[in-house]
């Protein structure tokens, strides 16, 4: 395929990456790569998703992988992988002779393998310099859903509608759904039969980089699962902790062990990130160590520092990310040209196992099936975001009292700038549009 083909049917589709961010995927093609990595690592614990995905529909992500590679004339396709997901490796294996580009890179069971940079170090040896792009080091890297999406406009014309979400916690049964864009995640809940317990909390995201949410909040292009846990769980009482009580308990109890800088995933490919400098400059007040500060800026927020590493059960991550944005309110950015230290000979017995940090965050209880339902919900209103990726948003060109049909453009994007088109997930008639969100009801 042409490259502007492949990019225009991308940004058509709105697909982003499904799994993040939500970076437009057309805008990641780039001659230069010489790797395409599909990132199966699943790197949160309690997400089935990308596995099952991958599981069902091994054989059209990976012809759409080869087309990609071929398209930019890169010379290999990885599939990164835990050798766990075994029903998702043996659907790989088994078209891995129709493909010839396509290998299988396997990953350790550890967290947080999903970050694209681990993932690149893990599957090619390749070290990602501090602030640089994967572009830098010949890769490119898409997440299992974002490539399903990616298939599905080139084949059938299909834009982005929908969203895999795996919903699991205290639920009657946990499940993998397939949800229109601007369903509620109080609709979710109750298609996986309902709350077990009472008194409980809506986590948006996985346990480690989610965030505390509402029955009321929806379906974007980047949900990646809904876990509801009760008030009283560890990952809720982490983030309702206050930012001031935080920065005051590093005054009090930060006993400088180095543990937190020891596990840094980041820290450990050389990156000029060390946690504990970081918390010594908050609990003494001392603003002069510019290299701890500005170290802030290669912190992923994988949240090891925080929910596994201190033995104090501090907040590294919080603290990290508060100064990351005093920074940028100040105009302070990131160094550039800034080049990783060589990996260290002991990160391999640094990495943090994926069982061990389930126990740690008392998860053991929910992380059971959550079977893929491969069937498009039917949903009576949807509240269509018109920003669902990095970028400008979308801008609506429906106005009330429209009628839709499923897979219209509710949401156009502006051609020179970046950005997507969103789509109405099912027939209906515009209720309301503002400069956020377009409301169809069916």
């Amino acid at each position: 395929m042409e490259f502007n083909k492949l990019s225009e049917i991308m940004r058509k589709a709105g697909v982003v990456g499904a799994g993040g961010a939500g970076f437009p995927s057309y805008a990641k093609l780039n001659m230069a790569a010489d790797t395409i990595i599909l990132n199966c690592a699943e790197c949160e614990p309690l997400l089935k998703l990308h596995r099952q995905v991958l599981a069902r529909y091994a054989k059209e992500i990976m012809m759409t992988l080869q087309e990609i590679a071929d398209t930019l004339e890169a010379s290999s396709v990885i599939i990164a992988i835990k050798p766990a997901y075994k029903e998702a490796v043996e659907a790989v294996k088994a078209h891995l002779n129709e493909y010839k580009k396509v290998s299988i890179g396997y990953l350790p069971e550890i967290y947080p393998a999903g970050d694209e940079v681990v993932t690149i170090y893990e599957t090619t040896g390749r070290v990602v310099n501090p602030g640089a792009l994967p572009i830098t080091v010949g890769c490119i890297v898409y997440n299992v859903e974002t490539i399903y999406n990616v298939y599905r406009a080139w084949k059938e014309d299909a834009p982005v509608t929908h969203k895999f979400i795996t919903v699991a916690g205290e639920v009657k049964n946990p499940c993998t759904l397939k949800a229109p864009l601007g369903m509620t995640y109080g609709e979710l809940v109750k298609l996986a039969g309902g709350t077990t317990c009472s008194d409980t909390v809506i986590f948006a995201g996985g346990p480690m980089t989610g965030f505390i949410s509402s029955e009321s909040d929806i379906v974007t292009k980047t949900s990646n699962a809904i876990l509801v846990m009760p008030k009283h769980a560890y990952i809720i009482q982490k983030r309702v902790t206050p930012i001031t009580i935080s920065a005051k308990r590093a005054m009090a109890a930060c006993c400088q062990c180095h543990v937190c800088t020891d596990l840094c995933s980041r820290h450990l490919l050389g990156h000029p990130i060390e946690p504990h400098k970081l918390m010594r400059a908050v609990a003494s007040g001392v603003s002069s160590d510019t290299a701890a500060f500005l170290g802030a800026f290669s912190c992923s927020s994988c949240g090891l520092c925080e929910l596994y590493a201190c033995g104090q059960a501090l907040n590294p991550r919080t603290l990290i990310g508060e100064i990351k944005g005093k920074l940028r309110q100040n105009g302070i950015m990131p160094p550039r040209g800034v080049e990783a230290k060589p990996v260290p000979e002991n990160r391999e017995y640094r990495k943090v196992p994926m069982s061990r940090l389930i126990a740690r965050l008392g998860l053991e209880k929910y992380d059971v099936e959550a079977p893929l339902v491969d069937v498009e919900i039917k949903s009576k209103k949807a509240k269509i975001k018109l920003a669902q990726s990095i970028g400008a948003p979308s801008t609506a060109c429906v106005a009330v009292g429209d009628s839709v049909k499923y897979m219209d453009v509710v949401g156009a994007f502006t051609p020179e700038k970046l950005g997507t088109a969103v789509h109405a997930p099912f027939d209906g008639k515009v209720v309301e549009v503002n400069d956020q969100f377009v409301v169809i009801e069916a």
